[in-house]
C-alpha cells in the first residue's frame, strides 16, 4: 500500500469515529463558509462534540487558513501537534520531540500526520513573521524528516532566501 493510501486509511478511521452529529456540523460549516458567524458556530459545535478528532481539527484549520485568519489557523495547527503527540506518546512540546521518539522515516500515517502538522505550523509562523520560531520549527521538521518526504525543504529555501534578501539591503 502506498503512503497516500495509508494516510487515507488512517484518516478514514478517524472519520469513521466521528459522530454523525459532528459530521453534520462540519458539513453545515462548509455550506455556510461565506457567513463567518454561522460557519464558526457550526465549527464550534463540531469541536464541542468531537474535540480531539483530527477530522474536526483539519476542518477548523482549513476554514481559518482559507479565510486568511492565520493566527487562528496557527492555534489549530499547534493543537493538532499536541493531540497527535499525545496519540503517539511523544513529548507534548514539539521542541522536545527527537528522532528517537518515533520512527518518523517509516510510512506510519500518524507519524506523517504529525510531520504535516509541524510543517503547517512552521509555515504559518513564517507567514506571521515569527521568523525565529519558524526557523526552529523548520529545523525540527528537517531533523525528524531528513529524507524530506513531507517537503520541509521548501520552508528552508524560503528562509534562506529571506536571509539572502537581508544581506542584499
Amino acid at each position: 500500500m502506498d503512503n497516500e493510501a495509508l494516510e487515507n486509511v488512517w484518516f478514514a478511521n478517524r472519520y469513521r469515529d466521528l459522530s454523525p452529529v459532528a459530521e453534520e456540523q462540519l458539513r453545515l460549516a462548509s455550506h455556510a463558509y461565506a457567513d463567518s458567524v454561522k460557519a464558526e458556530m457550526h465549527l464550534a459545535l463540531a469541536k464541542a462534540i468531537a474535540p480531539n478528532n483530527p477530522v474536526v481539527r483539519i476542518g477548523e484549520y482549513r476554514y481559518y487558513f482559507y479565510k486568511g485568519r492565520l493566527p487562528e489557523a496557527l492555534k489549530v495547527a499547534e493543537a493538532c501537534l499536541v493531540a497527535v503527540a499525545q496519540e503517539l506518546d511523544l513529548p507534548s512540546q514539539w521542541q522536545q520531540v527527537m528522532p528517537h521518539h518515533a520512527n518518523f522515516s517509516d510510512d506510519e500515517p500518524a507519524h506523517r500526520f504529525y510531520l504535516f502538522c509541524l510543517k503547517a505550523y512552521a509555515y504559518l509562523l513564517l507567514r506571521l513573521d515569527q521568523i525565529e520560531t519558524g526557523w526552529a520549527a523548520t529545523d525540527k521538521l528537517l531533523l525528524l524528516d531528513p529524507a524530506n518526504k513531507i517537503g520541509g525543504m521548501v520552508l528552508l529555501d524560503v528562509l534562506l532566501r529571506m536571509d539572502m534578501d537581508d544581506y542584499d539591503d
